[in-house]
């Protein structure tokens, strides 16, 4: 125990140690249906008690996980920035590539949002802005969600509220693949052409050999005059989601006279120097200043 003990504290003089926020709300069920990939968590600021604006939050897993959303690093790297500056959290959960193909994992975030919007006063959500942000594959359907809102043939059939709008007001996009078709041209590490490849995998067939699916899980494909603002970060030395997905990602915003902002970390990688809390500020105000238009 004693050795335990001295473990926990030198690891702790190296490291931020503090205690991870527990939701207000746990396992709320979206879909009605009680699965384990259509749960999801809210979190509300400690520092208010009227009704907030609220952040869905997405987990990274390369579309392999399905219950991710309480994960010690979600938590710290989204989650608690954002409560701690008075929005609302609600992390979710979504179908991964093994228990379904794309258009399931969008259509689950838009059930999530739907429900957040059907039972805003319940939850003492503000409805007026619910903005979201992910990383990774997370960062992906962030970014789908945005580009997709208003767009009825992507809405789907989860759920019971499909009275409600699934919009998303702003966009923070961290590090997500956004045209699958361009990830192995810009230089990987990982062969995303591969039939095994997490984007192959979601699709449920090689990128290349299936390039309409790939097209249609493609969050730039949807840019359109309607897409929100977003804010884009992204490690100039990743080399799982190349660096040049953003890029291309921006260029395309720009075309559509679609307010964005990329913010490229020099000596950042797949996550690594990105989280640093000089972005997180960024995320922050950049949600808090469209909240506030």
């Amino acid at each position: 125990m004693k050795e335990l003990k001295f473990l926990f504290i030198l690891i702790c003089s190296y490291t931020v140690c503090q205690e991870l926020p527990e939701p207000t709300w746990k396992d709320l069920n979206y879909a009605g249906d009680q699965k384990i990939y259509h749960m999801m968590d809210i979190y509300l600021p400690s520092s208010t008690s009227n009704k907030s604006p609220l952040i869905i939050t997405i987990y990274g897993s390369a579309f392999k996980s399905n219950n991710s959303k309480a994960a010690g690093k979600i938590k710290n790297t989204l989650i608690q920035p954002l409560i701690d500056s008075g929005f609302a959290v609600a992390s979710i959960n979504h179908r991964s590539s093994f228990d379904a193909v794309f258009p399931a994992q969008i259509h689950d975030v838009k059930a999530a949002l739907r429900f957040i919007r059907g039972n805003a006063k319940k939850y003492k959500i503000d409805p007026s802005f619910i903005g979201i942000t992910g990383s990774s594959s997370g960062g992906h359907l962030a970014s789908m969600a945005g580009t997709t809102s208003h767009n009825e043939k992507m809405e789907g059939n989860v759920g019971n509220f499909m009275q409600f709008e699934s919009h998303v007001d702003a966009v923070v996009d961290w590090f997500g693949p956004t045209d699958f078709l361009l990830m192995d041209i810009c230089g990987s590490k990982i062969v995303h052409d591969d039939v095994n490849s997490p984007e192959s995998r979601l699709i449920g067939g090689a990128i290349q050999e299936n390039k309409e699916k790939a097209r249609a899980a493609n969050p730039i494909s949807y840019i359109s005059p309607k897409t929100p603002p977003f804010l884009i970060i992204h490690g100039m030395i990743d080399l799982t989601v190349p660096y040049c997905q953003s890029k291309v990602f921006k260029i395309a915003l720009d075309s559509q006279k679609i307010k964005n902002e990329l913010i490229s970390v020099k000596d950042g990688g797949h996550g690594k120097n990105v989280f640093k809390k000089e972005f997180q500020d960024k995320m922050i105000s950049f949600f808090k200043n469209e909240f506030n238009k």
